[in-house]
């Protein structure tokens, strides 16, 4: 039996960009069908009807057509557009981020509601406390876990022996936690503090609520940051550009923000 040409979907758009004098590409990541693009059709129309539905950051319910090469958006309802996100540079900034990441974890055509729950969750928090990196952290590591690439952090990757109290290294290429005799070769290797791993392992079996209240210093928040940082960058293969903007904005916020 063939599939329906119409359907239904809900996803977070991660970005559009411009095709023809009025359409758009626009790329969804969708709760049951994983990453998506679609034409939205005359959406740069002032007087078209998606027009303000497709904006990054925004979840919408979506009635789509399939099409030949790309499947059509026919129809866009905005569920949420995490108000106040928009209204401050850096958090959309970190909403941004947040999107560049998806985009490049998500698969197209392969569902992950852990995924999608995970995005919308962190938009949510950043909405709520723009100024803290805590929820961007959280999701990093979650992002690593719930794509099946969670580094080791209670056993030496290399020998498999239960880590030494304060005997820690780190390296994404290996996938997780070293003791000090072991030396893989070729794999840069990162320093590895007790406080940094503490919050690696409250990451990993603690809920939001638990992760978003820390207090972090300045030395512990950089480490974590470089940590998670060079973990995502190693498996995206890639630098993600929205950081380096969003580092920018942390290290020269504009006036009155």
């Amino acid at each position: 039996m063939p599939a329906p040409r119409q359907y239904h979907s809900e996803g977070l758009t991660l970005r559009k960009m411009p095709l023809g004098e009025s359409d758009l590409i626009v790329t969804f990541y969708t709760r049951d069908s994983g990453k998506l693009r679609a034409v939205a059709k005359g959406a740069r129309k002032n007087s078209s009807g998606l027009v303000g539905h497709l904006e990054p950051l925004t979840q919408v319910s979506l009635s789509l057509a399939h099409g030949r090469n790309l499947d059509v958006v026919t129809q866009a309802q905005v569920m949420s557009n995490f108000p106040p996100l928009k209204d401050h540079l850096e958090a959309i900034t970190k909403g941004l981020y947040l999107a560049e990441l998806v985009d490049g974890f998500g698969s197209e055509d392969q569902a992950n509601p852990a995924l999608y729950n995970l995005a919308l969750d962190t938009l949510n928090a950043v909405a709520k406390n723009p100024d803290s990196d805590l929820p961007l952290r959280y999701f990093e590591f979650r992002l690593l876990a719930v794509s099946g690439l969670m580094p080791e952090l209670y056993n030496c990757v290399e020998c498999r022996r239960s880590l030494e109290p304060g005997a820690h290294r780190f390296s994404p290429n290996v996938g997780g936690v070293i003791c000090l005799d072991c030396n893989p070769e070729e794999a840069p290797i990162r320093p590895l503090s007790v406080r940094a791993l503490k919050v690696l392992r409250l990451f990993h079996r603690g809920s939001p609520a638990q992760a978003y209240p820390l207090h972090l210093d300045t030395a512990l928040a950089h480490e974590l940051k470089t940590l998670l940082a060079a973990a995502v960058s190693y498996w995206l293969e890639r630098e993600i550009r929205s950081n380096s903007f969003l580092e920018h904005l942390q290290r020269n916020p504009p006036t009155g923000v």
